[in-house]
């Protein structure tokens, strides 16, 4: 039951994982970083698709958060963004979040716990997608 495929280019990533896609976009908040206190504060924008013949229901996240440095810090907790979205065959969930950073690079991934219909767990993978100041990068 476990089909992931996943595409990785320069901020986005997409990820299909029993029937679920997950499709994410990043890009840097300029106005909201401050270089010179080594913040950088990144948005990231998710979009979660059902396409699936079953209702399915996002229950809890797990991001893993690495920076320029090799620093891992892991985040795990209920739902996103305080909502547990419940999706029907072929509806989707979009959101946004945020990540600040003590560095112009770094990376994300993860998943979502999932529960569908029948009352089957999964986890609906979440591909590396990168956070980068543009003029840090050639």
């Amino acid at each position: 039951m476990s089909d992931t495929t996943q595409l990785n280019t320069r901020g986005h990533s997409e990820a299909l994982t029993s029937g679920v896609r997950v499709k994410v976009e990043s890009m840097y908040l300029r106005k909201q970083s401050q270089p010179e206190l080594e913040r950088y504060v990144f948005i990231y924008v998710v979009k979660i698709t059902n396409e699936s013949d079953r209702v399915v229901q996002l229950l809890d996240r797990h991001w893993v958060i690495s920076d320029a440095y090799g620093r891992v810090e892991e985040v795990q907790g209920p739902g996103v963004i305080g909502e547990k979205p419940k999706l029907a065959p072929q509806q989707s969930h979009t959101y946004h979040s945020f990540c600040p950073l003590p560095t112009a690079f770094g990376t994300m991934s993860g998943h979502y716990g999932m529960i569908d219909s029948k009352g089957e767990r999964f986890k609906a993978e979440v591909g590396l997608f990168n956070l980068i100041v543009p003029e840090e990068v050639n």
